[in-house]
């Protein structure tokens, strides 16, 4: 039948380096392909009776037992289920076949036998990593698993009810997995570099299975359990593996553990917080020797400890403790971390009680082991505004929950660093219950170490899945147990906390009162209090309106920022807008507080909305972020510019990003703030119809603090003088004129003391620059159309770039490149103005600041003829084009006007240049 020369035929498919290795192979898969298509079917009904040679089965099934063997299994196996739902095939072929890969397969030192028939048949060492590739590839990418499921689907389509093998169930299929690999470590790690390397990658590949705590529970009964020394095999494959990789089976691990042993109490008895369990000490030892000189385990281990969201039963959570317990540095990282989060105000709002319930535990246990060890840095954490503020932000909670764990954290850390007398206390009944002696006991916990064979005398017995009474603090019965319903009301006790004797400053809520602890001897040494005077809040006839608890304005930019962001508390975010403007220019020269959060603080005015519809709110917010330009111009220019374009906000938003921009920049420049800002005054109207409400009037009243207003205001100082010389020209000879002279003093008193320019330095490489780099960046990638071609947008970019030309003043050095730069924009936008008369007049306004501040016009003639003779004869068409009539389009006629007459002045001074003809002149 099949003889032992068959078979080393058939092994020497690996080959060696010989010119016929393809031959040999092709060979060697020919004799497979016979045996299972034609020898299996005829005769494996009789070979696997008790009857026959069981030498010609065993031979058959070594032949088998390869790479070529399993390939030819599956392809035929999927050949005749195709045919057996097509009815056409044999059902009993399909099931004979199944029977075989279970025989072949279902030796746990399987992988074992194929790397060592690798490494023996073949000596090319690429060759050998190929092969083992496609063994690892055949086995754990879930295609034996899918063929066995398919083909078992269709024998019971077909009327065949015998039961599937184990290859078509996964959690099956993944335990001998889980032991093949294990065979692999046990047998290879200690001795062969290469063989662990494969192991790990048939462990990696088999993650993918999605039956990980199967595998990983196999390998850890077959390798930990078994015999504790083999950990050391292990743990030379998992360091094979990726970081991701390792991080999943240290997290697997911990599942396995809290499910089938630390679930029970494993012969302990009734254990309290405090009890030394071998669960927890096994369960120590073994993440212990796990994670042994590797950094990142060790590191996924504290993030599991300092993540709410992990889950694990406490006694899981004392033994990650346990197993750190030696590490100081990891265990101070666990301990600051989870008082971090346990005091957050966030954390305190949103998490589930559970999850908080959980950090509070963690929290107290590494508390005990970091005081056992450096009780100086629990000392120094405990004194820190990070422990304060937390107690604090807990106590002032809504939930009762959570103000008793605060109240329970607090008191048990005191209990460590404070002396008798000073230790925070609650006389509350709640806090003299047994779950809240159990958590007290928290601190005290000291798991030491065991060994894994406290969990592998066990291993039969993780089935059972009783519950721990240290999970469980409130039993029934004899004990007093805690009722949940009353955890749940507002604390109506009076918490007896005495400040005095107290070095601690915990805030209390409202509905907890602070009584003073004394002795009766010591009653007559107290002086007792004056009595308040009156509040002129107790005379409001509604005692629920009355408000105790006023905020007070923020001292400090971090501060600040959180009252900004607080939407939900009227008179926090209201108080904080109000003194915004005027804590960040207090503050801009003094520490470096709004330099550590100014981009953060921009970001929060840039995006703030008007959620409680508050008086002068875009003034207030527009006020606070020129305060944050003028804090760092140079830094702040910038960020404002690339805001505006970068940024995820509406068109008002971007709207006041421009206006602090422009006026920010004329504050920089030395202009006078009633210059800047518009005056308080405002004018009755004199009809009370002819006024919008009062909400909208501040919206859309042309004296806000918007770029337009300021705008009209510096066109008006434009064209005045202009117009004054008309008409001085038109009332006769100077001769005929009379000049009145002003005497010294009088003039003296007019004359304003010159500030120095600050804007000049900056105005172009973080201003300006920036505005107009960006603009053409867009126009070039999105044309004309786009967002900031818009008639709200584009006449405020407009104005913007015009204020900031203006107050750079005609000194500037880099006033030429700006020119060119601004006038180069505004012919390109010629088109867009004629269609909308906001954009029209803001290009008017442009090109008359542009000509007015540019005071050297003989550059503009000899550097600029083009433009000049270009804006001219444009706008003449727009004057001759807009009639007058209403209010808007005498406006525009205006600044028309006043840029003819600029352009007229130069040209008729410069004509013979600008034609390039300078004899003479």
């Amino acid at each position: 039948m099949v003889t032992v020369t068959t078979r080393n035929k058939i092994r020497t498919s690996y080959s060696t380096h010989t010119d016929s290795e393809e031959s040999a192979t092709t060979q060697a898969a020919k004799i497979v392909n016979t045996l299972v298509s034609v020898i299996l079917p005829d005769f494996w009904g009789t070979l696997k009776s008790s009857q026959s040679d069981t030498s010609d089965r065993r031979l058959l099934i070594a032949c088998l037992t390869s790479i070529l063997g399993i390939g030819s299994i599956l392809a035929r196996l999927k050949l005749l289920k195709a045919e057996l739902q097509e009815k056409k095939g044999n059902a009993q072929n399909v099931a004979e076949l199944l029977e075989v890969l279970d025989v072949v397969l279902q030796r746990d030192d399987f992988a074992q036998k194929i790397w060592t028939d690798i490494n023996r048949l073949e000596a090319h060492a690429v060759r050998r990593t190929i092969l083992w590739k496609d063994f690892v590839t055949q086995v754990a990418s879930g295609r034996i698993i899918s063929a066995a499921a398919q083909a078992e689907n269709a024998l019971r389509a077909s009327g065949d009810v015998s039961p599937g093998p184990w290859l078509a169930d996964g959690s099956g299929y993944a335990r001998w997995l889980g032991r093949s690999i294990a065979a692999m470590a046990k047998t290879f790690a200690e001795r062969d570099d290469t063989a662990t390397t494969a192991a790990a990658q048939l462990l990696e590949k088999s993650f993918s299975l999605g039956y990980t705590s199967h595998i990983i529970e196999e390998i850890h009964i077959n390798l930990s359990f078994a015999r504790p020394s083999l950990l050391r095999n292990l743990r030379k494959v998992t360091e094979k593996l990726r970081v991701s990789d390792q991080q999943r089976f240290l997290q697997t691990t911990l599942s396995m553990l809290d499910s089938k042993f630390l679930q029970t109490n494993l012969g302990d008895g009734d254990e309290s917080a405090g009890k030394l369990s071998k669960a927890i000490g096994g369960s120590a030892a073994l993440l212990r020797d796990l994670a042994s000189n590797n950094d990142r385990l060790q590191d996924t281990l504290v993030e599991w400890l300092t993540d709410d969201r992990s889950g694990g039963s406490t006694k899981l959570r004392r033994a990650a403790l346990a197993a750190l317990q030696t590490d100081e540095d990891r265990m101070q990282r666990v301990m600051e971390r989870n008082m971090q989060q346990f005091g957050d105000p966030l954390f305190i709002k949103h998490t589930p009680i559970v999850q908080q319930e959980a950090i509070a535990q963690t929290l107290l246990v590494s508390c005990g082991y970091v005081h056992r060890a450096l009780p100086m840095f629990l000392f120094t954490l405990a004194r820190s505004s990070v422990h304060m503020n937390g107690v604090s932000n807990r106590l002032a909670s809504s939930s009762p929950r959570t103000r008793w764990l605060g109240m329970v954290v607090g008191m048990s850390v005191s209990g460590l660093v404070d002396k008798p007398e000073n230790q925070m206390r609650f006389d509350l009944e709640e806090l003299e219950t047994v779950e809240a002696r159990w958590y007290r006991d928290l601190v005290h916990v000291n798991d030491r170490i065991g060994s894994i064979n406290d969990l592998a005398l066990n291993v039969e017995r993780t089935k059972a899945t009783s519950t721990s009474a240290s999970e469980q603090p409130l039993q029934s019965g004899s004990r007093k147990s805690i009722s949940k319903a009353a955890l749940r009301e507002p604390i109506a006790s009076v918490p007896r906390c005495s400040p005095a004797r107290s070095s601690h400053n915990y805030a209390i809520p409202a509905g907890l009162r602070i009584v003073e602890l004394s002795d009766d001897s010591e009653e007559d040494d107290l002086v007792p209090y004056t009595k308040p005077d009156s509040d002129p809040e107790d005379d409001d006839p509604d005692p629920t309106l009355v408000q105790r608890n006023k905020p007070t304005a923020p001292v400090y930019i971090r501060d600040l920022i959180v009252g900004l962001k607080d939407t939900e508390n009227y008179d926090r975010h209201s108080l904080a807008l109000r003194t915004a403007a005027s804590l960040i220019r207090r503050k801009a020269n003094f520490g470096t507080e709004v330099t550590d959060h100014i981009e953060e603080l921009a970001t929060t005015l840039v995006g703030l909305n008007d959620t409680f519809e508050l008086d002068d709110f875009h003034e207030m917010r527009q006020e606070a972020m020129i305060a944050v330009l003028l804090a760092q111009p140079a830094k702040m220019g910038q960020w404002f510019a690339r805001t505006f374009f970068e940024g995820d906000y509406s068109m008002a938003q971007r709207v006041s990003i421009l206006t602090t921009l422009g006026l920010g920049a004329r504050e920089l420049a030395g202009f006078k703030s009633d210059d800047v800002r518009p005056s308080s005054t405002k004018a009755e109207p004199s009809f009370p119809s002819k006024r919008l409400p009062d909400k909208l009037h501040k919206v859309y009243a042309s004296d806000s603090l918007t770029v337009d207003a300021q705008a009209k205001r510096l066109a008006h100082t434009m064209i005045e003088p202009m117009a004054l010389t008309a008409a001085d020209k038109l009332s006769g000879p100077n001769a005929l004129k009379v000049r009145t002279f002003s005497s010294r003093m009088e003039v003296e008193k007019k004359r304003t003391k010159a500030i120095p320019n600050e804007l000049a330095k900056l105005v172009a490489q973080h201003f300006f620059f920036p505005l107009t780099g960006r603009w053409w960046t867009r126009v070039r990638a999105y044309g004309n159309d786009n967002l900031y071609f818009s008639p709200i947008l584009l006449p405020a970019f407009l104005k913007t770039l015009s204020l900031l030309l203006h107050a750079s003043g005609p000194s500037t050095l880099s006033l030429p490149q700006m020119t060119s730069e601004f006038w180069d924009l505004l012919l390109s936008v010629r088109s867009n103005a004629l269609n909308d008369p906001a954009i029209l007049e803001a290009v008017l306004f442009a090109l008359l600041t542009l000509l007015d501040v540019n005071e050297d016009q003989r550059r503009l003639a000899q550097e600029h003829a083009k433009e000049l003779i270009e804006t001219q004869e444009w706008v003449k068409l727009v004057f001759e084009r807009v009639s007058g009539g209403d209010e808007e389009s005498e406006r525009v006629r205006m600044l028309a006007a006043g840029v003819l007459v600029r352009c007229g002045e130069i040209v008729e001074k410069f004509q013979r240049l600008l034609m390039g003809d300078l004899v003479g002149f």
